[in-house]
């Protein structure tokens, strides 16, 4: 796995969270609420969990080395449109954070806590890649739900977004 590789799942990580949150927008609360069969149960627990995850745990143990002890589980913010903004937001760190990284990091192995506070050592790259794909799981349950609830799905495939890249630059 190369520093590339990992840019254009950043990339993708921001095109796939501007696409959701397009669809998201035009969800009624009653169902952004409502406990839909997820995981997490609802389509607002599971971008909690997302957030909670992505930029409370594993960014912190990749940008600083530090880990936040919190469930999987915290609620982090309870307004829809502040958390849907606060997830875009942050997903460009990630960006930023790769512009910066060596790519001899890569190939080494991230040490940090658990959110339980055990210490872990697992390869760098293989662990970076575990946090991009955690993050289009979830997208892709939300995504079920809400086929599930009547509302039109958002087209979330990679292969969709280097599309749009490439009439961009034509």
């Amino acid at each position: 796995m190369d520093l590339q590789t990992f840019k254009l799942l950043a990339r993708y990580n921001i095109w796939a969270t501007q696409r959701l949150n397009t669809v998201l927008a035009d969800v009624s609360d009653h169902d952004f609420f409502a406990d839909s069969g997820l995981y997490f149960k609802s389509i607002f627990a599971t971008l909690n969990h997302l957030l909670v995850g992505e930029h409370y745990l594993w960014f912190p143990r990749f940008a600083t080395g530090t880990s936040a002890r919190m469930a999987l589980n915290t609620i982090i913010e309870q307004d829809r449109q502040i958390l849907t903004d606060t997830l875009l937001e942050k997903s460009y760190n990630w960006s930023r954070f790769l512009n910066d990284l060596d790519e001899q990091r890569l190939r080494q192995d991230l040490n940090y806590q658990t959110s339980s506070g055990q210490d872990m050592v697992l390869p760098y790259a293989a662990t970076l890649l575990h946090v991009f794909n955690h993050s289009t799981h979830h997208r892709g349950q939300i995504t079920a739900a809400l086929t599930a609830m009547g509302y039109p799905c958002p087209e979330l495939d990679l292969v969709y977004m280097l599309i749009e890249e490439k009439n961009h630059k034509a």
